[in-house]
């Protein structure tokens, strides 16, 4: 399980570094979008090749990214059911859903989609409007965003597997969020902080007298 955990780990920091480029990517879309719409006002004039990399960008940014969210628990969840659920049970049902679900479903796209990104590449496909680009490094994000997923997926699965045998911490709490214990531990540092102060309130009151 240790070695299960250390490629969790390698893994999870894998996805963190490429959420840290898709930022770039992101804002590199925004700029060039900016920039076209700049140049179509002033000099009433585009270019296909930079609208059509505008979507290159977010394609690669939404694709690629889909791990990293999943590292960070941001996809859309449906939890009115799952949150009243006990932990043991919400663990298993996440257990299911990776392996049954989402391993499958991501094995499947990349099945279809690495011959037809080789094919592309293979017969350099352009775009059909005048001036666009060459295809295939935008069907490239395709199995590299799914390959991401995948390996991220595969790491909670790996996480959940090790809190149901005592080997690791809670997978379901957020990076920064505190645990229940943690939030009821404060809950109670607060309140005996409060009783000091009012203890202290209380025995310099008479003195005040």
């Amino acid at each position: 399980m240790q070695g299960l955990l250390r490629l969790s780990r390698a893994i999870d920091w894998l996805n963190a570094q490429v959420g840290k480029v898709v930022i770039w990517l992101i804002m590199a879309s925004t700029a060039i979008s900016a920039l076209n719409a700049l140049v179509r006002y002033i000099f009433n004039t585009s270019s296909n090749a930079f609208l059509e990399v505008q979507w290159y960008l977010f394609a690669w940014s939404f694709l690629v990214a889909a791990g990293f969210t999943l590292l960070n628990r941001e996809h859309v969840r449906i939890d009115v059911l799952n949150s009243r659920l006990p932990k043991k049970a919400q663990i298993w049902i996440d257990i299911v859903g990776f392996a049954a679900f989402l391993t499958p479903v991501c094995l499947l796209v990349l099945y279809y989609t690495v011959p037809m990104t080789m094919q592309k590449f293979a017969s350099g496909e352009m775009s059909g409007n005048p001036g666009g680009l060459i295809r295939w490094p935008v069907w490239l994000a395709l199995p590299i965003g799914f390959t991401l997923l995948l390996l991220q997926g595969w790491s909670e699965l790996i996480k959940r597997i090790a809190f149901l045998t005592g080997d690791g911490p809670d997978p379901t709490v957020k990076p920064g969020e505190k645990t229940a214990e943690e939030e009821l531990a404060e809950v109670l540092r607060q309140r005996a902080e409060a009783d000091a102060r009012n203890a202290n309130t209380a025995a310099t009151a008479p003195q005040a007298r």
